[in-house]
């Protein structure tokens, strides 16, 4: 377990006391839900960035049996040389 020191301003601690924000359980829950949080904007952030990413076109089944085609043919080169 590890003990966290923190400054506040006196009032805001009053009043944080009374509404028993500053007791261990409601600080865990507090910074729980903080970091739930952080990591949903980080996903949610990083989902818009992949839509600004333009999408490769899609390959036809002859572009597809082309590269299969060749990646055979360079693993025989390799193979045999």
């Amino acid at each position: 377990m590890t003990t966290v020191q923190i400054t506040l301003p006196d009032q805001l601690a009053q009043e944080a006391q009374r509404a028993g924000l500053l007791s261990p359980p409601a600080l865990e829950r507090l910074l729980r839900e903080q970091l739930q949080a952080q990591r949903q904007d980080g996903f949610f952030a990083a989902m818009g960035r992949m839509e600004q990413v333009a999408e490769p076109p899609a390959m036809s089944p002859e572009e597809v049996a082309g590269e299969i085609r060749a990646m055979r043919e360079e693993r025989r080169a390799k193979a045999s040389g």
